[in-house]
């Protein structure tokens, strides 16, 4: 992996649909670079190198199976190349601001290789982790030893 994308930033968007990127993702992303539907109701970004990565693991997955079809239906139809303006901004189209459920204030987190993006309110909802330490005891069984 070429790119870690980290950290949490807050924005608003715009009247138009834009979002501006933040500085910092922007050195990581370049000019242009992929959002589609993500998974917990948030949107996900991508650099291109990752976004061919994630696309060649989605046309892996067997055709003949309906779960893996609606699958990448689910990223495929829903991604659209992005590219920034001269301010840094991206205008997210009206489908995917719905899918995420994004009014105005939004919460963008780097998540290594992609970005999400998050209604700010559902973010902060949805980060409340009270069960962190049960968490943690289940992540050997991916093989990911603390």
């Amino acid at each position: 992996m070429s790119t870690m994308l980290m950290g949490e930033y807050n924005h608003s968007i715009d009247a138009k649909g834009r979002i501006i990127i933040p500085s910092k993702f922007r050195e990581l992303l370049g000019e242009s670079f992929v959002v589609t539907k993500g998974l917990d109701g948030c949107l996900w970004v991508f650099p291109n190198e990752e976004w061919d990565d994630f696309a060649g693991k989605l046309r892996s997955l067997p055709v003949a199976n309906k779960d893996a079809r609606k699958f990448v239906r689910h990223f495929m139809a829903g991604a659209m190349n992005a590219e920034l303006d001269k301010q840094g901004r991206i205008l997210l189209p009206q489908n995917l601001r719905e899918y995420a459920e994004l009014d105005k204030d939004i919460t963008m987190v780097g998540i290594g290789s992609r970005i999400e993006i998050w209604d700010k309110k559902a973010w902060e909802k949805g980060t409340t982790y009270d069960n962190m330490d049960d968490i943690a005891e289940h992540m050997g069984d991916w093989g990911f030893g603390i």
